[in-house]
């Protein structure tokens, strides 16, 4: 993959910009294609958008031998992470509709709506792609969203990066009661399991987070955490301002450096990604 400054405004052209309507509700995808007919792997953004950095994940992905669906759902497509601009995207998402992003006031997780629509567009991935399944990465403020798409038949491979929401509640997971009893009795059912990535120092994905998802799912949770002087100090304005500490494990904090702890983090979810989609497919006639 060509290297591209990630300092500089992406232009995406190397992805196919589609308007997809599901369920009556139309969104931005960006696909990429590989060379060949690769299983569907969905990247959803980080707050507060699809910079640089994420669409460089999306590029690996895509490399990797996958089919690249990237949908916008926030910010300015491919802009750098500005203070002011960021902040403005963060309080619009806060407020709308398509997002949870607090815990209720009695403490209640609920999953986002706007998974309804993913889990539409995972069925319509799959559709496309074929293979077994579809894989999914979540980050940040998305974080959360793979695994209430677990509730999807087609999602078979799981990423959850630094989830933050509910904002409100350090050990909250976004997803209700009754939806992770299903998700955990299918991940048993089908001997599947979830990835899980933070950095030790997060103060938007604390343990008491990862702690609740493995009382929620047990040994089918594998969750990592990096040290802090794993994270990439060169950030862009919207994360040196706002984002204090070490948070986007494979994206703006990522350091793209053989031996790096977060690199290894990358290899290590495109290689669950080829294990679930990829190594279970039939060979080609």
């Amino acid at each position: 993959m060509t290297r591209r400054s990630m300092k500089e405004d992406d232009a995406l052209e190397d992805f196919e910009p589609r308007e997809i309507t599901l369920d009556g509700v139309t969104k931005k995808v960006y696909v990429g294609k590989n060379t060949g007919p690769g299983p569907a792997v969905i990247v959803m953004t980080e707050m507060p958008g699809i910079s640089p950095h994420v669409a460089r994940f999306a590029r690996w992905v895509r490399d990797a031998g996958f089919t690249v669906y990237m949908p916008s759902l926030f910010g300015r497509d491919g802009a750098v992470p500005g203070a002011e601009e960021g902040v403005a995207v963060y309080q619009r998402a806060c407020i709308s509709a398509e997002f949870r992003a607090f815990a209720g006031k009695d403490g209640t997780d609920a999953s986002s709506p706007v998974t309804l629509w993913l889990r539409a567009l995972a069925r319509v991935a799959h559709q496309e792609c074929g293979g077994p399944g579809v894989g999914a990465i979540g980050m940040c403020w998305t974080g959360n969203f793979a695994l209430s798409m677990m509730l999807e038949p087609a999602m078979l491979a799981p990423v959850l990066c630094q989830p933050t929401l509910p904002l409100n509640n350090p050990g909250g997971i976004e997803i209700s009661p009754e939806e992770v009893a299903a998700v955990r009795q299918r991940l048993d059912r089908e001997n599947l399991t979830v990835l899980a990535y933070r950095f030790e120092g997060d103060k938007f994905c604390r343990a008491q987070r990862f702690a609740a998802y493995t009382e929620a799912l047990g040994d089918r949770f594998e969750p990592r955490v990096l040290p802090d002087q794993a994270a990439n100090a060169d950030v862009p304005p919207f994360f040196a301002q706002h984002v204090t500490t070490p948070h986007s494990v494979v994206t703006a904090h990522l350091i793209d450096e053989a031996g790096q702890p977060t690199l290894a983090a990358r290899d290590e979810i495109l290689g669950f990604f080829t294990r679930r989609l990829v190594g279970q497919m039939p060979a080609p006639d």
